[in-house]
């Protein structure tokens, strides 16, 4: 019979047996890689994170630095967790990441933690997100575009609200103006977490920040201030430092931009007077005096506020020419959108459905990606009409 030919082939190092145990290998890999590492998870967004990420079903285990933080959210959850820093030896960390699917970064300050996990990530050949809007760290994101692509992983920060809506909204507005060489970009948002808080915090004494003829050039805070029409009222806004600075140049081209928030006219004021003590700023151990109060006092909106509130956003592209067109984004609360888009795409790159390097969120997912929130409404005419140039905003 069948049966000597059958122990015969199982046997042999390339038969049935090692082949089923190669298919059984791959399976487990393959099943690994369909989980993703959510690192910071015990934060105030990491948490609303989670939250989206089981809501969607979605495999996940998560980690941070402080056993007491992580092992009690991880138990609650019925989840597996890791514990440890990433100042860990680099290939420890890489060791770390290796048997996921992803790694999605949401512990700042990013100027300290992004740098880390990012080295990480391209040595164990594992896709890297994160939730970022700190200029400096989407720019070193950016410049390892070559080694992503020779690793054949996705490099994707700010997946979050920094600056998912903001960046397609861009990208929808340079579409429908080719050619445009200046773009201005608004936000109305709401509450902050300690988190942001702190990064905040540790940005003050680098100033303002604006694209000039495509370079990141230095300004006083609340350089500029211009009344933008956002989709509810008129509302004055000052320039902030925005992570746009870095991401809306990359998905547009366009080389002169400016970002702004929302803000009423005392608080311009008492930002221009902040300005002033900048190097005082620099000097005093200000973080280590105001940092505890803000991890203590600064809590993030509540389950109601985020809710309850909404996100607006603006833009206008105008080129050469003095043809001009605008755009409005009406979406969730900042840190209820971030869950939604940060989940989102972590679901495209499990997915595999991203390309290796490293985008920005509408070049790696196109620029009606915002779209695919619940509860928003993009508004861009398809191309520009005829218009005369406007008075440009005014300086301090």
């Amino acid at each position: 019979g069948d049966r000597p030919a059958r122990r015969n082939l199982a046997e042999r190092p390339g038969g049935a047996r090692a082949r089923f145990g190669r298919r059984r290998m791959n399976a487990v890999v393959s099943a690994a890689k369909k989980r993703f590492l959510l690192y910071g998870a015990n934060g105030y967004t990491g948490r609303l994170i989670l939250d989206a990420a089981l809501e969607k079903g979605l495999l996940v285990t998560v980690a941070g630095r402080r056993r007491e933080a992580i092992e009690p959210l991880a138990k609650e959850r019925g989840l597996p967790f890791l514990v440890f820093g990433l100042d860990e030896a680099p290939r420890r960390l890489a060791g770390r990441v290796t048997p996921f699917g992803a790694l999605l970064l949401a512990a700042g300050p990013f100027s300290r933690t992004s740098a880390p996990a990012l080295a990480a990530c391209l040595a164990a050949r594992v896709p890297y997100l994160d939730i970022t809007g700190e200029i400096a760290v989407l720019e070193s994101v950016f410049a390892r575009h070559p080694e992503a692509v020779r690793a054949g992983i996705p490099l994707l920060p700010a997946v979050g609200f920094d600056v998912v809506p903001s960046d397609c909204l861009a990208g929808a507005l340079a579409a429908a103006l080719p050619g445009a060489v200046r773009l201005e970009l608004a936000f109305r948002g709401f509450g902050i977490s300690g988190g942001t808080a702190r990064t905040m915090l540790e940005g003050l004494p680098k100033g303002g920040m604006a694209r000039v003829d495509g370079k990141l050039v230095s300004v006083p805070p609340a350089w500029k201030t211009r009344t933008v029409p956002f989709p509810d009222r008129p509302r004055l806004a000052v320039t902030i430092p925005w992570g746009d600075l870095s991401t809306a140049y990359r998905s547009t081209g366009i080389p002169n931009i400016e970002t702004y928030i929302a803000m009423p006219p005392a608080r311009v004021a008492a930002l221009r007077w902040a300005g002033a003590l900048l190097p005082l700023a620099s000097l005093l151990p200000l973080q280590r005096v105001v940092g505890p109060w803000v991890r203590n006092a600064v809590t993030g909106p509540s389950a109601e506020e985020r809710a309850r509130e909404r996100s607006l956003l603006w833009g206008r592209d105008e080129d050469g020419e003095g043809r001009s067109v605008e755009g409005t984004v009406e979406t969730l609360e900042g840190y209820a959108l971030t869950a939604e888009t940060a989940v989102l795409a972590v679901e495209r790159v499990l997915r595999r459905s991203v390309e290796p390097g490293a985008f920005t969120p509408s070049k790696a997912f196109g620029a009606r990606f915002i779209e695919k929130v619940r509860d928003t409404k993009m508004s861009v005419p398809a191309r520009a009409a005829d218009a005369a140039p406007r008075k440009t905003a005014r300086k301090a």
